[in-house]
């Protein structure tokens, strides 16, 4: 399958104009309508007659339809579990959905690296690629729940709730994996591409309607994130935390937007009329829809404490413009109109934008030339997607170090292989995920790029002290072979002869809305597996069960694990009856302490019954320290150099987290070195004298001082999607040159960094950092090299307020095909002094990305690249928050990262004349 990249105009409106360009799908059998579906569907047909809504009546006719309803369906119809109104023939509709980097919690999708490293590919088509999948995958699941006219459960509707355009302005924030990284241009551009993707080609037709986030100036901690203000200068707002979402709204076309948790010099962000009536519909011209973060508008009364009651926020969020709540704080709106607090006009011109949204997308009726309507099961996971996945892998990965040219490995290079994330399901699908359906970890990528005879392999260490990983292969064998005996039976009951009978290397597994295996139910089945554990020492040894639990749902999967034939392990989220000797946890871990003797091994089964909507399960454990790089050292003593997989987890990086151990707090870092039991376990492997490669996976930047010293080379591929360990294994072995860029600054230390609680962005992301960072914002190392001509420029005397036109010859100067990220960047004039201002008085930025392109060229191959250089990317922002492009000398330098950085690049300088203020 095909997947054309998008190209079209937009206009401030929030929806594309221009010719009517019909997306390519394939021709795959639709699914039928359910019996509701069909009913609800007959008296739409009777009010209107089937054909495509027309951008220019969609509003005309969700007005039509919002004066027929009553005030409490009205009300009914703002929250975002919105029901039906079969008088009028309108179906339930549920508006969340997500899709951060694929189409996330509603079975199996094609899962793409982790926002951060779709960031790190810098390659705009790329992200509109992504989008496209991720979209049409969710017409797909859309189609399979009954399609227009049906009710579907969350997460299978046409509204995503993506891209997160939050500014990553501080590594310790838990949530930045999410987002695009700490440059608010590079941010803006990539969500563009990504949102155009989403939506697709026809505004008559919206494949699904992207949803930006989370408007605005929201970045943690997450520790009190629903209830923290911000009191943000005007010039930050403007410079830093706003542009991307202009970007995303007017140049992106997206149709919504969601508001933040947090507030604003004392108003909530949902509540905030200056942002949402003002900026968003008044200055730049919006007119989609504001939806919530989930229970943002009940955080306004209980957290925020900015009005008495429920009823009152609700009034305040409508008033200042906001539209859909994520929760159901707008079921006390009646209470409100009421009191007089708002009026039934602000609400009817919220349902108007609702409603329009939902005409758009064609799911209130079917129309006669459904250009998605024959979208299905075959749609999702197509050969072209995973090729894409794989792509988009290879793409993110940025080579960091590579000292005397340690990569590529030889092709016979005996390879030990180490870490807690050689092997992490986790590490690879990272959160606000599908399922992937054949996911490749680091490993078995190695084994099968440089053949399983020549890798060794030990887990060496966990993520932290504390945190419980999954027991690897070399602790689990059955009949001779590693893993676990899996038994997977059709009935939640563990009754009768197993449906499937299968060897996992591994319990770890994200089952969510997916069958466990062939044959089986995805709602009633259970699994037993049963085997042996290794121990590799003496000690004390913790077993970890943790379930994937459904935080929306009823019941929860029972588990039992047993050592020796005794359980150690029983229980649930709701059901704490456990037998004499037995722990059981919160609801998401459950653990045991034992302590083994001697190393031999001991017998192994847990089970688990699948009676509620849990998503899955891991078996994890706590291994000696001493035990675990012992077992390393005999790994590193059979190869000719260590591959060591280090970094983080979407288990102690991430939204509001229940972690509190050494490093991290609450989903947030407090410290962004690489955790000590990780980092001793480096040292070790260095002290064999073989060549250490580390490869990072992360959502963040972790401080690699050591590494950058010790290691022979660096890779960094985040948290890569399914077919990470395909791509990490191509990189390593030559196949595939590197080119991704860093979207984010690597700092060396906390201390480089001012308070995480301050938004201030002096002293914050290449723009305002002066010290020397670990790893520069845009840097990123080849195989090869390249070459820079002098960049010309369209003139060196420049009238404010028009384009600069920029083009530069670059040259693949080495022996390999490579990529390349030819950046832009503007900065004053250096033969100019830059003021030394005081702190409070705010320093302008020392450079600015203003553009980037990723070209591929072939040894001795050059090419012209060409940059339009606008006047908004010309400007400078004042202390009041003024846009304004401003008389002085300036300099531009294209290169491959930054000036300064050793990057290869020239620079030219201009000057520009006069004065030109820009809207906002």
């Amino acid at each position: 399958m095909v997947y054309p990249s998008s190209r079209r105009t937009t206009g401030p409106s929030g929806f594309a104009r221009g010719k009517n360009k019909r997306q390519r799908v394939p021709a795959f059998a639709g699914s039928a309508f359910s019996t509701a579906g069909r009913l609800v569907m007959t008296a739409l047909v009777a009010m209107a007659a089937i054909a495509p809504v027309h951008a220019d009546e969609a509003e005309d006719k969700a007005a039509a339809l919002v004066a027929k309803m009553t005030r409490e369906e009205k009300i009914a119809q703002t929250m975002n579990a919105a029901p039906a109104i079969p008088r009028l023939g309108v179906p339930a509709y549920e508006w969340w959905n997500e899709g951060l980097h694929g189409i996330a919690r509603s079975g199996h999708a094609t899962v793409f690296p982790q926002a951060i490293g779709l960031a790190a590919s810098w390659n705009t088509d790329l992200l509109e690629q992504v989008g496209t999948v991720t979209s049409t995958e969710a017409r797909a699941k859309f189609n399979l729940a009954g399609g227009p006219g049906s009710d579907h459960k969350r997460y299978h509707g046409l509204t995503v709730w993506s891209p997160n355009i939050n500014i990553f302005r501080d590594p310790r924030w838990g949530r930045g994996m999410e987002t695009y990284g700490e440059d608010p241009y590079l941010t803006g551009q990539l969500a563009v591409g990504f949102i155009r993707g989403l939506q697709g080609d026809d505004p008559q037709h919206l494949r699904t309607i992207a949803t930006p986030k989370h408007l605005a100036v929201h970045s943690g901690p997450e520790p009190g994130r629903h209830g923290f203000d911000v009191d943000v200068s005007p010039r930050d707002l403007e410079a830093t935390y706003l542009p991307a979402f202009r970007a995303a709204l007017v140049d992106g076309g997206a149709g919504a937007v969601m508001c933040a948790y947090n507030s604003l010099h004392g108003t909530p962000a949902c509540a905030a009329d200056w942002l949402l009536n003002g900026r968003l519909r008044g200055d730049w011209g919006f007119k989609g829809f504001v939806v919530s973060d989930c229970d943002a508008l009940y955080d306004m009364t209980y957290f925020h404490y900015f009005r008495a009651d429920e009823a009152g926020s609700a009034a305040a969020a409508l008033n200042a413009g906001h539209d859909l709540n994520c929760g159901n704080t707008y079921r006390k709106l009646g209470e409100a109109l009421d009191r007089g607090e708002t009026d039934e006009a602000r609400l009817d011109r919220s349902l108007v934008r609702l409603f329009a949204a939902r005409y758009r997308l064609g799911e209130l009726q079917r129309p006669k030339h459904d250009p998605y309507a024959r979208l299905g099961a075959n749609d999702i996971g197509t050969p072209a997607s995973r090729k894409l996945a794989l792509e988009a892998a290879l793409q993110s990965l940025v080579l960091l170090k590579n000292q005397d040219a340690a990569l590529p490995l030889k092709p016979d290079t005996r390879l030990a292989v180490i870490g807690p994330n050689a092997d992490a399901l986790a590490a690879l699908e990272a959160n606000y995920q599908g399922t992937s359906v054949d996911p490749v970890t680091p490993l078995p990528g190695l084994r099968q790029r440089f053949g399983s005879d020549r890798i060794s392999y030990a887990q060496g260490a966990p993520l932290s002290a504390g945190v419980p990983v999954t027991i690897p292969e070399t602790a689990l064998r059955s009949d001779g072979q590693p893993g676990l005996k899996g038994e997977y039976f059709d009935n939640p009951d563990l009754a009768g002869t197993p449906r499937v009978v299968r060897q996992d290397r591994v319990v770890s597994f994200n089952w969510d809305q997916v069958a466990p295996a062939a044959g089986v139910d995805k709602d009633r089945y259970s699994v037993r597996w049963s085997g042996e554990l290794l121990p590799p020492g003496p000690g004390d040894y913790t077993l970890a069960v943790r379930v994937a639990r459904c935080f929306d749902c009823s019941g929860h999967d029972p588990v039992r694990l047993y050592v020796d034939d005794q359980l150690v392990i029983a229980g649930n989220a709701e059901d704490r009856r456990v037998a004499a000797g037995v722990h059981n946890a919160d609801g998401r871990n459950v653990e045991a302490q034992l302590r083994f003797e001697d190393a031999r091994p001991r017998r192994i089964r847990l089970e688990i019954e699948h009676q509620g909507q849990d998503q899955g399960l891991r078996l994890e454990w706590l291994a000696p320290a001493e035990a675990q790089l012992a077992e390393a050292e005999r790994a590193v003593a059979q190869a000719d150099a260590v591959v060591a997989f280090v970094g983080l987890s979407p288990d102690v990086e991430g939204e509001e987290l229940k972690v509190d151990v050494l490093g991290f707090d609450g989903g947030d870092r407090n410290a962004i070195g690489l955790p000590p039991m990780q980092q001793a376990m480096l040292e070790r492997a260095k002290a064999s004298g073989k060549p250490l490669i580390v490869v990072l996976m992360s959502g963040s930047a972790v401080a690699l001082n050591w590494a950058q010293e010790h290691a022979d080379a660096i890779l960094a591929a985040w948290y890569p999607g399914q077919s990470g360990g395909t791509a990490i294994a191509q990189a390593l072995a030559g196949d595939f040159n590197p080119g991704g860029r860093l979207p984010v600054t690597f700092y060396r230390s906390t201390k480089d960094l001012p308070p995480y609680v301050s938004y201030d962005m002096q002293g914050r992301t290449y723009r305002y950092f002066s010290g020397t960072p670990l790893y520069p914002f845009g840097h990123g190392l080849s195989y090869t090299t390249f070459a820079y001509d002098t960049p010309r420029l369209s003139t060196q005397m420049l009238k404010a307020g028009e384009p600069l036109r920029v083009s530069v010859r670059v040259r693949n100067s080495g022996s390999r095909s490579g990529d390349e990220v030819v950046q832009v960047y503007l900065e004053p004039n250096a033969t100019e002094q830059r003021p030394q201002l005081a702190p409070h008085q705010q320093q302008p930025p020392i450079r600015t990305l203003v553009g980037f392109r990723r070209i591929t060229l072939k040894p001795g191959q050059s090419r012209e690249v060409r940059f339009e250089l606008d006047a908004r990317s010309l400007s400078n922002v004042d202390r009041a928050g003024q846009r304004a492009v401003e008389a002085g000398d300036y300099r531009l330098f294209v290169g491959g990262g930054q000036p300064g950085t050793g990057a290869p690049g020239e620079a030219a300088a201009f000057s520009i004349i006069g004065h030109a203020p820009l809207p906002k």
